[in-house]
């Protein structure tokens, strides 16, 4: 059975089983009677343990660090799984970009948490008439015959689980940030279990809190959509939970970006892409050396007031032609700065600092507007520690804005001629950033979701109070938006473990806010 506008209804997910040893279900390659549901609520509950049950004192299996103290590990203990479908099934093959296929099949995941409570059936029904306009996430994927993927848009379903938690909702925000709930589906798939499976490509988590209140956890395998367009369907999905019209179709053909790829002219820009072709050995040793790396998130917001100070401040160090820069760069240079000086490296030791920018502003209307799909590029500017230590806040900030504009037309054009060109020779699993073997020693990654509308995602119990992002595997800094949205920024700074425990003392928080009106911020608690 499928869901469908007029009369939906949920199709049992005989995709997972509930696992003996009270762990998050594991997908299974045949149906099972595990559980029978519809859309009214009828059907049997599953015992789930607990999520993030590998960091709780109970649960811990052998040789798993604890979840960090300053983490609070959700528990849910009652769940129903479902399957969603458009109802509109078909054979169609996308065939994924070079951008797409340097993600890899991992998944990104979202958490969003609510004061009231969401419906369930009520969300399954307008996710289903979502998916229509969005067949790649009822999709599976599949390799080609050249090393590359696809994605079968068969209407094989979406993922949507309902749990209900003994615990009571609490105040998430910067101060007290939590394991969220969605850390049992990053558990539960590998990305090694992706391809050519029965494995859906976006799961949705619906967790009910004792005495009111939900976390949704949505979670988009990443070879399909970057961030901006991820943001991009949750908006369409509220607008249709809601009954209102979308401002435009997702555009979802592979072919028109790659028609775009054109090798440079420029010298300069073939030296200075973004990515590179690695052997087979390289790409094993970077892949090993991330795994050997143990990090950990601080969240720390910086107030409206305290960010027009540190531009007045850095705007003041600046003249003539080409000094205008942005909020986000001189938070982005000031971040730089103070995590420069806390590693401490020796003055002539390279610091690189990566951002990930968008590939699709600068294309234009070569690229249709409603383009939904992986689209992003990264640029580089680096410096000596000395000179990022030593040089005024402006100067830093005008450095981050001319690595910005970098991002040319002409150089992502070039890019995409790249990968394609990888692509075409079966071995695009061997291009990575060029950055990417040093940057647990040297660079820094910053990924803005600032203006992303992330508070904005109301499916039926109000705009969420806060919004989870999750722990990333290498250096990050990820500066998003306020509950707020007062012009604020709450910013994650994903950091070694002993990086990360030396921004919590007082004189780096103080350093780290010193442009604020009351002389320091707040971090999550530990």
């Amino acid at each position: 059975m499928t869901a469908n506008t007029t009369n939906p209804t949920d199709t049992p997910d005989p995709g997972t089983t509930a696992g003996t040893d009270g762990a998050p279900p594991s997908p299974s390659p045949t149906p099972t009677p595990t559980a029978t549901a519809t859309a009214g609520g009828a059907g049997r509950t599953r015992r789930a343990g607990r999520a993030g049950r590998t960091g709780g004192p109970k649960g811990r299996k052998k040789g798993k660090a604890p979840v960090p103290a300053f983490r609070h590990a959700v528990e849910s203990r009652e769940e129903r799984s479902f399957l969603v479908r458009a109802g509109t099934a078909g054979n169609t093959r996308v065939r994924l970009s070079g951008y797409d296929l340097l993600t890899g099949p991992w998944y990104t995941p979202l958490t969003f948490f609510y004061r009231e409570t969401l419906d369930g059936a009520e969300l399954r029904a307008s996710l289903a008439r979502t998916l229509r306009r969005y067949p790649l996430l009822a999709g599976r994927l599949t390799r080609d015959g050249d090393g590359g993927l696809s994605v079968l848009c068969n209407d094989a379903g979406v993922r949507f689980t309902e749990a209900v938690s003994p615990e009571p909702l609490r105040e998430y925000g910067p101060s007290l940030r939590t394991e969220p709930v969605i850390g049992n589906l990053l558990r539960e798939v590998s990305a090694f279990r992706v391809v050519d499976r029965d494995t859906p490509l976006l799961k949705i988590r619906l967790t009910r809190m004792r005495g009111g209140g939900s976390v949704l956890g949505v979670m988009i395998n990443h070879s399909l959509a970057d961030g901006g367009n991820t943001v991009a369907f949750l908006e369409s999905w509220s607008r249709e939970h809601h009954g209102l019209d979308s401002p435009g179709e997702p555009f979802h053909d592979r072919t028109v970006l790659d028609a775009l790829g054109q090798t440079s002219t420029d010298p300069a820009t073939v030296a200075s892409r973004a990515f590179t072709g690695v052997s087979r050995a390289r790409l094993l040793a970077t892949n090993i050396k991330v795994g050997l790396h143990k990090l950990a998130t601080v969240a720390t917001r910086f107030e409206a007031a305290e960010l027009a100070a540190m531009k007045r401040s850095a705007q003041r160090q600046l003249t003539g032609e080409g000094s205008w820069v942005s909020t986000n760069d001189v938070l982005t240079a000031h971040i730089w700065q103070v995590l420069g000086a806390l590693r401490g490296r020796p003055d002539d030791a390279a610091e690189w600092l990566g951002m990930i920018v968008s590939a699709q502003s600068r294309l234009g209307a070569a690229l249709p507007a409603g383009y939904w799909g992986n689209c992003v590029s990264n640029s580089w500017t680096g410096t000596s520690a000395a000179a990022l230590r030593d040089s005024p806040l402006g100067r830093v900030a005008q450095d981050v804005r001319a690595c910005l504009d970098s991002n040319t037309a002409d150089k992502i054009r070039d890019e995409i001629a790249f990968l394609n060109s990888y692509r075409q020779a079966g071995v695009s699993r061997h291009v990575m950033s060029v950055r990417a073997p040093d940057v647990f020693d040297t660079a820094l990654t910053v990924n803005n979701w600032s203006q992303f509308p992330l508070y904005r995602i109301d499916l039926g119990a109000g705009r969420p109070f806060w919004y989870e992002f999750p722990d990333l595997p290498v250096p990050t800094v990820h500066i998003a938006p306020t509950p707020a949205e007062d012009g604020g920024r709450d910013v994650y700074l994903c950091l070694a473990q002993e990086h990360a425990a030396e921004v919590r003392e007082p004189a780096w928080l103080e350093r780290l806010h010193a442009h604020a009106p009351s002389g320091g911020g707040t971090v999550a608690e530990k």
